[in-house]
């Protein structure tokens, strides 16, 4: 039970750091997912765990993949999703953005 209750912490974090990433409320969240703030307040807490059909609103409210919200691992559904957004760029705006990839791999990644 313990382990249930560590996961479903990890998950409703994932959740909640996202939805503070994207400048969301729990009200906001909750409305555009079509579900209530009681659950989405529950959700982030790891007080209730979510069937698959909540699980799917909220991960396309929040721009992510549910395999995110779940692990926390980053799948090409996610990749797929940042180049949707990388479409609506200008080709100079899409540099942009390369270059400063490019330099968070050179930070993160000095020593490999």
């Amino acid at each position: 039970m313990l382990d249930l209750e560590l996961y479903l912490k990890e998950v409703g974090k994932r959740i909640m750091e996202r939805r503070k990433k994207l400048e969301l409320t729990q009200e906001a969240l909750a409305e555009r997912s079509d579900l209530t703030t009681q659950f989405v307040s529950y959700a982030e807490s790891g007080k209730r765990a979510m069937r698959p059909e909540n699980l799917m609103k909220i991960a396309s409210v929040l721009g992510v993949s549910t395999d995110y919200i779940l692990t926390g691992d980053i799948i090409d559904k996610d990749k797929l999703l940042l180049s949707e957004k990388l479409d609506k760029l200008t080709s100079a705006e899409v540099r942009i953005v390369e270059s400063i990839i490019d330099e968070c791999i050179a930070l993160y990644h000095r020593d490999e």
